[in-house]
């Protein structure tokens, strides 16, 4: 069993076809609409999953590109994943532009083979994007809908290391309680409210600072085209049908992102191969290279 927790904020309709393409009977659902989307955008989501069995939608708020209140959004969805039963194995989270690239199917036997693994990136910050480091070594604001930086400088935690990645990931249930409710992650929680782009480094660090949290992956299972992208320096460009050939051969699970508005068909496309025998069966592939353990 699956939890899925998936954050919206626009598209509807797009939301609709994704989530269509990853409901399964017995999976969890937890679905975040950001606040500042409307009310409107809210209720047709609602009426929408009204009908499926095993979906909740998480209480409202803001969540801030860049702030820590996306990484707090993702908390209160995995707490709220582990109360509505103890029977899932593995928490994927999604964005309202993913789409899958393999059915429901393969991905719970993909699961089943590779139990205990956490596939999440996570690079050593300091060593691997030290020029990323402004994010942890300064104060940063999230404050009516902005970021601010305040140019205040700080210190990383005393004997722990910092590590980074991207928002997405695919991880055990026992990370998810680990995470929630153990008193070893607060310092982060209580550090990471005051940085920069927390939702791509939070998990990863405390993770990766605690032994014992199964192997880690250094893959989230996502296929992303970077592209550049002034200040931010990088961005996932939206796939298009020119791009069907690489989404059906990939061997990622998922793949962000797509914009309806600029490329309806690409989605009909993966609605079809999510049907086709590459989609559905698993067939185990080399093992991913694990990161070294965490210390």
């Amino acid at each position: 069993m699956i939890a899925y927790f998936l954050l919206v904020h626009r598209y509807p309709a797009q939301f609709k076809r994704l989530f269509i393409a990853i409901y399964a009977p017995g999976n969890l659902y937890v679905v975040h609409v950001d606040k500042s989307s409307g009310t409107e955008l809210a209720k047709d989501i609602a009426t929408f999953l009204s009908p499926y069995q095993g979906v909740e939608i998480l209480e409202a708020e803001d969540a801030l590109w860049g702030g820590y209140s996306l990484v707090d959004a993702e908390l209160r969805g995995m707490e709220r994943l582990l109360e509505m039963n103890d029977r899932w194995t593995h928490y994927i989270n999604l964005s309202g532009q993913d789409f899958p690239l393999k059915s429901q199917d393969y991905i719970r036997q993909f699961f089943a083979a590779n139990p205990g693994k956490q596939f999440i990136r996570a690079l050593d910050q300091r060593k691997e994007r030290p020029d990323t480091m402004n994010r942890v070594s300064h104060l940063f604001v999230e404050e009516n809908g902005k970021m601010t930086a305040t140019g205040v400088p700080r210190r990383y935690p005393t004997g722990d290391t910092p590590f980074i990645g991207t928002q997405w990931k695919a991880v055990t249930r026992s990370f998810c309680e680990f995470v929630c409710n153990d008193v070893r992650a607060d310092r982060f929680k209580t550090f990471y409210r005051r940085s920069f782009i927390a939702d791509e480094a939070f998990f990863q660090t405390v993770l990766m600072n605690h032994a014992g949290q199964g192997e880690v992956m250094n893959d989230d299972l996502r296929m992303i085209d970077w592209v550049p992208d002034g200040k931010i320096k990088l961005r996932p460009r939206n796939f298009g049908s020119a791009d069907i050939v690489a989404l059906r051969r990939s061997p990622d699970l998922f793949a962000r992102k797509f914009d309806a508005a600029e490329d309806r068909h690409v989605l009909s496309l993966l609605e079809a191969h999510l049907k086709t025998p590459a989609a559905t069966n698993y067939v185990p592939i080399a093992a991913l290279a694990a990161l070294p353990a965490a210390a």
